[in-house]
């Protein structure tokens, strides 16, 4: 099951899920917008790891997809990856790819990615990678 805006504010509020900092105008119907943390460019034929702004925290019951917002999919961006563990904390490197025809800048604070939240039936078990607790950018270790 997906996660609507009000089960997701409601999940803020009670403090047993973390996106911070939050903004209502990231706050989609099913989703919430993650921003880049910094300006970059996505070079034509690359892949470029950015980092969101927000810092991330799921409970046990809670998973989420990453996917590419559509305005950045129309001019050739797909995102590599894309799942975030129930218990993971931290900020989200984003693997983008611009296969598109031309470099594409991105500005702090642009909504770049969709992140959006499952409910996990019977979760009992939390991340412990060795990603826990990122900030900034992050290489494969």
């Amino acid at each position: 099951m997906i996660l609507a805006a009000a089960e997701i504010g409601r999940r803020i509020r009670a403090g047993d899920l973390v996106i911070r900092p939050y903004s209502e105008e990231s706050q989609q119907p099913a989703s919430y917008d993650l921003r880049a943390a910094e300006d970059c460019t996505l070079r034509r034929g690359g892949c470029t790891l950015v980092h969101s702004c927000e810092w991330v925290e799921l409970p046990c019951d809670i998973a989420g997809t990453l996917r590419c917002r559509s305005s950045f999919g129309r001019r050739g961006v797909l995102i590599g990856g894309g799942f975030v563990d129930p218990g993971f904390r931290g900020q989200l490197t984003l693997c983008l790819v611009n296969m598109g025809d031309a470099d594409v800048p991105v500005t702090a604070g642009e909504r770049v990615v969709q992140l959006i939240l499952h409910a996990v039936k019977g979760g009992d078990r939390l991340y412990e990678g060795r990603y826990q607790d990122s900030t900034g950018a992050v290489d494969a270790r």
